[in-house]
């Protein structure tokens, strides 16, 4: 078995591109085009905010993209 020695630079480029490639292999595997699963824009909100993960200028920002849609209802 041979070796190959790459920089650290390249090695770091080349595992995020393999990752952006998983990822985008996962996304295919589903039907990336099907309406979510719910309308309600109250129910996606406070799916977003139990988990903690996002703050409050977020959440505010995905309220009002909500807001503009007109697949979403209150």
């Amino acid at each position: 078995m041979a070796t190959v020695t790459i920089s650290k630079r390249k090695y770091d480029e080349l595992a995020e591109k393999a990752m952006r490639y998983e990822y985008v292999q996962q996304l295919l595997k589903g039907d990336i085009f099907s309406a979510p699963p719910t309308r309600s824009r109250k129910s996606v909100l406070k799916a977003f905010r139990e988990t903690g993960k996002y703050n409050q200028k977020f959440l505010a920002s995905l309220e009002k993209g909500l807001k503009r849609s007109p697949y979403f209802i209150a």
